[in-house]
């Protein structure tokens, strides 16, 4: 017997980081229900790691690591890049054809990575019309010029104009309008829902009388941004004696090498290091200022929680966290040290600025409505009601 369920297929391509996984997963969370099924296709080696609500489960496909921001490798099997696409294609071709979705949502890239999710896209449209097919982008993908020549190079405004039914943009228009940055087309900008930013958990937490405050410094998956933890502790062993914690999470990803050395470091500092926590929510609202390389969910757990941060943003290859750290710095959301910039003493004054008086921050922050799993759970209303 069939189930009469709504099925929904979230593709997820998790090439490097944590980003793309977690940003699925807290929509997946949300959009999960009594009659809605959701099955995740991924390459995230740590997928394993997070806890499937009921109605969510994942197929996890081959991991890839990316080199370049055009060359691709596997990231355990020992075989030639095409073939590990190849299989990648496959089994995201197979999984719908089983599971046949009635709402499919692919993260970032229209075509997904190597264009393994075309052949899905064409299947999906000659034989489930009435499916509906989603590209769910971030708030901010890079620099505006290298965005319009990355989706002219490869054609993304056509594969959006025949195989898309919507694009849900994960931010607010007025914090960052890509239609008008990334100069979508007039019908492609028809299509686009301005979702806003996407809302975490809140945990409960009691209030309890601390003798020193409590920083989190946090860097996503850690493949990139050990500059941030080595200036951290840096700023520390130059600074002798200071009046508050740190909780340091490093990210799965960054090397044994550099984790062992930052361990022994942070150990003599008595300072907490983890290198991954399933409930970065719960540590976070524990905290009184957060620092972090301002990623896109690092960002929404900040502004859900409304902690003052401190962002040290990477600009390179990409210029998106920049971006969003400067947008961000203008409404009164964050303060931020630019890459070139940062060094153990300009990290101190920033952050003893920020733990002494946080009231430039807090009201922002408490005013700043996070609207994407509303307006998402609005689309899918829709969506099951109009075939």
């Amino acid at each position: 017997m069939e189930s009469k369920a709504y099925n929904i297929l979230m593709y997820s391509h998790d090439t490097y980081g944590l980003g793309h996984i977690r940003r699925t997963m807290a929509i997946a969370r949300n959009l999960v229900g009594p009659e809605v099924n959701i099955l995740i296709v991924t390459g995230s080696p740590i997928v394993g790691r997070y806890t499937m609500p009921r109605g969510i489960d994942f197929v996890r496909i081959p991991g890839m690591i990316k080199k370049t921001n055009v060359v691709y490798v596997p990231h355990s099997i020992k075989v030639d890049p095409k073939i590990a696409i190849s299989i990648r294609t496959q089994i995201i071709s197979a999984t719908a054809k089983s599971f046949k979705p009635d709402l499919l949502i692919v993260d970032k890239v229209p075509t997904g990575l190597k264009s393994e999710v075309l052949p899905t896209l064409k299947w999906m449209r000659k034989h489930l019309p009435c499916s509906r097919v989603v590209l769910g982008l971030r708030d901010i993908l890079d620099d505006a010029e290298s965005t319009r020549n990355d989706w002219k190079r490869k054609k993304f405004p056509e594969v959006l104009r025949d195989l898309y039914s919507e694009i849900w943009v994960y931010g607010s228009k007025t914090m960052y309008d890509p239609i008008t940055e990334y100069a979508f087309p007039d019908d492609i900008a028809a299509k686009t829902v301005f979702t806003g930013y996407i809302p975490r958990f809140i945990p409960r937490t009691r209030k309890t009388k601390r003798k020193h405050k409590q920083v989190i410094v946090t860097i996503g998956g850690g493949g990139d941004g050990y500059v941030v933890l080595d200036t951290y502790l840096k700023m520390l062993e130059t600074n002798g004696t200071v009046d508050f914690k740190t909780l340091m999470i490093t990210g799965p990803f960054l090397s044994l090498e550099r984790l062992d050395e930052l361990a022994d470091r942070a150990r003599a500092l008595k300072v907490q290091i983890k290198p991954f926590v399933r409930n970065m929510e719960k540590r976070m609202a524990k905290s009184d200022l957060v620092v972090s390389m301002g990623g896109y969910n690092t960002m929404c757990e900040i502004l859900s929680l409304k902690k003052p941060s401190l962002i040290i943003p990477r600009d390179n290859p990409r210029q998106e966290q920049l971006i969003r750290a400067r947008v961000f710095k203008e409404r009164g959301l964050c303060e931020y040290i630019p890459w070139d910039e940062i060094s153990p003493e300009t990290m101190r004054e920033k952050i003893n600025a920020l733990l002494d008086d946080p009231s430039p921050y807090t009201t922002a922050l408490d005013t700043f409505a996070m609207t994407g799993l509303d307006v998402m759970r609005e689309r899918l209303q829709f969506f099951r009601e109009n075939c």
